[in-house]
């Protein structure tokens, strides 16, 4: 195998079970609650966030990985004789992959040609799927370049969908009005949003939380997805279970996928999704020949 390190950073909502099974580096983004910095999955983890949103209300903020970060991370793991990729959050949704084409560049001189940085062009688990076929890749023996190319080549078939349950974190990150978040609190609309090109774009809604999912599983048929034979799909929940249960059931019987797993929407993404968001990552069907 070759001597590849593979890092990511806590946007990527990859779990525990494959950092471990990989030997993946996961830099964390910063959480700002009432002042205080949480260290992403470190200081804080995802129950304990949305408690806090639930029974306090706070409303948080994130701040991106620093440069000094990437440039420790980059470097030990260069004079250890590694090549690196990292897999970065969208470059149109945060600073953090600019911080690490600053690292990379300040490492050049010394390290020539071992770092590669992609720019996921997404979001949460739907990175983290990158992630896990660069490993996988890695393990087939592949090369530093060959992995590069082919994440480059497939990274816009990964689809994310999503469905928050209240409209007010959507607000404060300026996906919608705040008029727009009051009426629909009211009124009890769901937005429903698919990450494309980097950003969340808000693509339908639900009236009320019982029709969620089978408008979830629509939009998914919708954009690529017209059966899940073969691959995996992975749903993500913040702090509703019953509503993720709801979904997958939806999933089994309109998608058919070979395998499901969840994960836990993280910090950073419940941020501006706020708790009650949930939604599902998969490949799209035009990524089956590449899997």
């Amino acid at each position: 195998m070759n001597k590849i390190k593979i890092v990511c950073d806590s946007l990527s909502d990859i779990s525990q079970d494959y950092l471990d099974l990989y030997d993946i580096d996961m830099l964390p983004l910063s959480i700002i609650i009432d002042g205080v910095e949480y260290k992403d999955r470190i200081d804080i983890d995802g129950e304990k966030f949305y408690k806090l949103l639930r029974e306090e209300g706070v409303i948080p903020k994130t701040s991106q990985v620093t440069y000094g970060a990437f440039y420790e991370n980059f470097k030990k793991h260069c004079e250890e004789g590694y090549d690196i990729l990292y897999i970065s959050a969208a470059a149109s949704a945060t600073g953090t992959y600019q911080s690490a084409v600053m690292a990379k560049s300040e490492l050049e001189d010394n390290f020539d040609n071992k770092i590669r940085i992609i720019d996921s062009n997404t979001l949460s688990f739907a990175i983290a799927i990158q992630v896990i076929r660069a490993c996988q890749l890695r393990e087939e023996g592949k090369k530093l370049d060959e992995i590069v190319n082919q994440i480059e080549a497939m990274k816009d078939m990964a689809f994310g969908c999503f469905s928050c349950d209240d409209l007010l974190y959507l607000s404060k990150g300026g996906r919608i009005s705040g008029a727009t978040a009051t009426i629909g609190t009211v009124l009890s609309i769901k937005p429903l949003c698919i990450i494309k090109d980097g950003i969340v774009d808000n693509v339908g809604m639900a009236r009320g939380k019982k029709n969620v999912a089978s408008k979830l599983v629509d939009i998914a048929k919708g954009n690529g997805i017209s059966s899940l034979e073969g691959r995996t799909v992975y749903i993500g929940y913040s702090d509703d279970l019953k509503e993720r249960d709801r979904l997958e059931e939806l999933i089994k019987s309109e998608l058919n996928p070979s395998e499901i797993r969840y994960f836990m929407i993280g910090c950073g993404i419940g941020t501006h999704g706020g708790p009650g968001t949930t939604g599902f990552i998969c490949w799209k069907d035009q990524a089956r020949e590449l899997l």
